[in-house]
């Protein structure tokens, strides 16, 4: 018997394990699907190009083939290991801008404004540059400019500067806009994922219990009130019971997948899968969102310090494996999109509409196809997408990946915001900062010059950066599946807590808010229990 069971070792399920137990007298429980986060390719930075290329720690997700891009199935690389997608994205530090979260209270979520989320940011945030009225240095996510940055970083800042852009030192300060370096989720030239800043520093608590390797089946329900978990583990179906809440974290495509297997979620939906409906509930599933984004790829033969395959580079990272393990410094601390930006389509935006991601590699197919040379690449997503797709489920066995279509490009509005996005990427790239070492675009994308020719270029090449949101959201309506305290509608004892729960995505990197919306859900689980 557990006071808290929390379904999913990622970056919430973290927050609030580590949270949750600083009370002695709370029992916590955490479920991770996945194994311990041990491997080194984990926590050495430059190990997540090997982690994408061949699919380590991940589900193996896929979309249904997408009609915006023109049939394909997208990639939906989610992470499957204690730290979840923190242990192997691209430790870009970004909370997205300040009118996101005004919008999610204006919605009818009192509390999510910028000036209520603003200190669960600076709570979570240890910012190696020092505390300022934005930034944190007491809290448990260290953040920090990297050590061993490339050289072509500056380079395209500076790029973006001679296109007309402004440098801007900190996406995450007084504004967003302009062009930069990013901050990253190191320390001591290492990742520093969610569950090395708050689960593993607090393994010795006596009241918290971490289950690797367990798969959660379903919620386990007493009427309308959660009362425990179902999960297999090496084989076996067991059962955990608490006394007061299920905080169910795993994520925007496997949170509504288990609401949906524990009977909550649209009714002729479950009935489809022989699922007794428990709890009728339209929206579980729905509103899934995520950041559209393409990349240009530009060949730099001479550039030997950019990322690639060849004999010079072999030499060059068999040194930099040598320097990392000695010193922690290095080519193995990059993050790989170590610059970028937040730009406007057009200047009559009012905000920022795209972001930029500066790749110091030439990234073909997420990295999983391996191409010869070195060069560098650029990726422009759309920060707030007007289509929305849906998670369902495949089949009633747990085991079965459940179907996520986001509907990308479904929207008009968003096309037409990618092709302008592509045409300010290859002008930002043929300033004279990156044009003086002679780079070529490859095929692939130097064909389009027409907006007709970028549109199939991106309809044939564009995927997911890696931000699946909004499949469990929160406000007061019909379809949305949360209150303002994260709380199932209709139900007792259960929470989701999560990306699932924004009513729209953010304008920037997912991972920073979801520690944010972790480290506020903490704090409300506290206040009801006080009250209790």
């Amino acid at each position: 018997m557990y006071d808290y069971l929390i379904i999913g070792g990622g970056s919430a399920g973290c927050v609030l394990a580590a949270r949750l137990s600083e009370d002695p007298h709370n029992r916590v429980a955490l479920l991770e699907a996945g194994p311990a986060d041990s491997s080194v390719l984990i926590h050495c930075p430059a190990g997540l190009a090997v982690m994408a290329k061949f699919g380590l720690s991940g589900w193996n997700l896929n979309t249904v083939p997408q009609a915006g891009l023109n049939g394909r199935s997208g990639y939906q690389p989610r992470g499957k290991v204690l730290g979840g997608s923190s242990s192997l994205n691209a430790m870009i530090y970004t909370r997205g801008h300040p009118s996101d979260y005004d919008f999610w209270a204006a919605q009818g979520n009192p509390g999510w404004s910028y000036a209520d989320v603003l200190p669960y940011f600076k709570k979570s945030e240890h910012n190696e540059r020092g505390a300022d009225a934005f930034h944190g240095v007491d809290g448990p996510l260290n953040v920090m400019d990297l050590r061993s940055p490339n050289r072509f970083g500056e380079l395209f800042v500076q790029a973006g500067e001679q296109a007309g852009y402004l440098r801007n030192a900190d996406f995450n300060g007084v504004q967003q806009e302009g062009v930069g370096l990013y901050q990253v989720t190191h320390k001591y030239g290492e990742r520093h994922s969610a569950a090395k800043a708050y689960v593993t520093p607090n393994l010795s608590r006596p009241n918290l219990k971490v289950f690797t390797g367990a798969l959660t089946t379903r919620i386990l329900m007493d009427g309308k009130r959660a009362v425990g978990v179902e999960y297999v583990h090496e084989g076996q179906t067991r059962r955990l019971k608490c006394r007061r809440e299920v905080l169910l974290c795993a994520g925007a495509i496997q949170s509504p997948q288990i609401l949906m297997l524990s009977g909550i979620g649209p009714r002729e939906h479950l009935l489809a899968h022989q699922i007794v409906p428990i709890h009728h509930l339209p929206g579980v599933g729905q509103h899934l969102h995520d950041h559209i984004d393409v990349v240009q790829v530009v060949d730099v033969p001479k550039a030997k310090d950019l990322f690639g395959v060849s004999s010079s580079a072999a030499v060059s990272i068999l040194k930099g494996i040598f320097e990392w393990r000695k010193q922690r410094s290095g080519m193995l601390t990059t993050n790989f999109a170590e610059a970028g930006g937040f730009i406007k389509s057009d200047p009559f935006e009012d905000i920022p509409d795209l972001q930029l991601h500066f790749v110091i590699g030439k990234l073909i197919n997420h990295g999983r196809t391996t191409t010869l040379g070195h060069g560098f690449s650029c990726h422009v997503c759309l920060l707030r997408p007007l289509s929305r797709g849906s998670v369902r489920l495949a089949s009633s066995d747990p085991q079965a990946l459940p179907l996520v279509d986001p509907a990308f490009l479904s929207e008009p509005d968003d096309m037409a915001r990618m092709v302008r996005g592509f045409k300010l990427v290859r002008h930002i790239l043929g300033q004279s900062a990156l044009a003086q070492f002679g780079g070529r675009e490859l095929a692939a994308t130097a064909k389009a010059q027409t907006d007709e020719e970028i549109e199939q270029v991106i309809r044939n090449l564009a995927d997911t950066i890696y931000h699946p949101v909004g499949s469990c959201r929160m406000g007061p309506g019909e379809m949305d599946v949360v209150d303002a305290e994260l709380r199932v509608h209709g139900l007792q004892g259960l929470r989701v807590v999560d990306a699932s729960i924004m009513p729209c995505i953010v304008s920037g990197n997912t991972n920073a808010p979801v520690i944010m919306i972790a480290e506020k859900a903490a704090d409300m689980i506290k206040q009801d229990a006080a009250r209790a």
